[in-house]
């Protein structure tokens, strides 16, 4: 059972029922990951805000899917993995590579470099060193590398409100992996 109540969009009025009419549209459904943020106006206009800044930047929404899932899955946060990996499948993502996102691997070298620095960002609290960003650097410009860092903390942001309050996962489950 959720920690918080989750809002019902019918019984919300103002800036709140904005808010969450917006998911409505953009989603077809409102999620139970927003109706708990929406219990914070100001935390479900900055989570909504920066998915859809996101979903307008420079990466791949692929990739951005892939990030969501490594993350998730490093944070056994079990809503954002069967969130994203239905989201990652909308954006064009195999089976095979949303459970070797999960772990962190990918055939794509390009993919691959994302996924190993989200997962040190991850692991580090951030604490990368300049050789790990160069590295990055050598598959990503400077737009991809800050983009890369804002889904990681995006999802860092998402990934503890879901564990934390014990949000119901309301997509199909995806059983966590453990790195090899």
């Amino acid at each position: 059972m959720t920690r918080v109540p989750l809002i019902d969009t019918a019984q919300s009025s103002g800036e709140r029922r904005e808010l969450l009419d917006q998911v409505q549209k953009n989603f077809g459904a409102v999620p139970a990951m927003f109706r708990a943020v929406a219990n914070s106006p100001a935390a479900l206009k900055s989570m909504f805000g920066s998915f859809g800044a996101l979903g307008h930047g420079s990466l791949p929404p692929k990739l951005g899917e892939l990030i969501a899932i490594a993350v998730a899955n490093r944070n056994r946060c079990e809503y954002c993995l069967a969130a994203h990996a239905a989201l990652g499948q909308k954006a064009g993502a195999s089976a095979g590579e949303i459970a070797d996102a999960q772990i962190g691997k990918s055939t794509d070298p390009q993919t691959a470099a994302a996924l190993n620095f989200a997962l040190k960002l991850v692991d580090q609290r951030g604490q990368v060193s300049a050789a790990d960003v160069a590295a990055l650097r050598t598959s990503f410009d400077d737009e991809g590398v800050v983009e890369i860092i804002a889904h990681v903390a995006l999802n860092l942001f998402t990934n503890y409100v879901n564990v934390a309050l014990e949000v119901p996962v309301d997509f199909p489950a995806i059983n966590l992996r453990d790195a090899a």
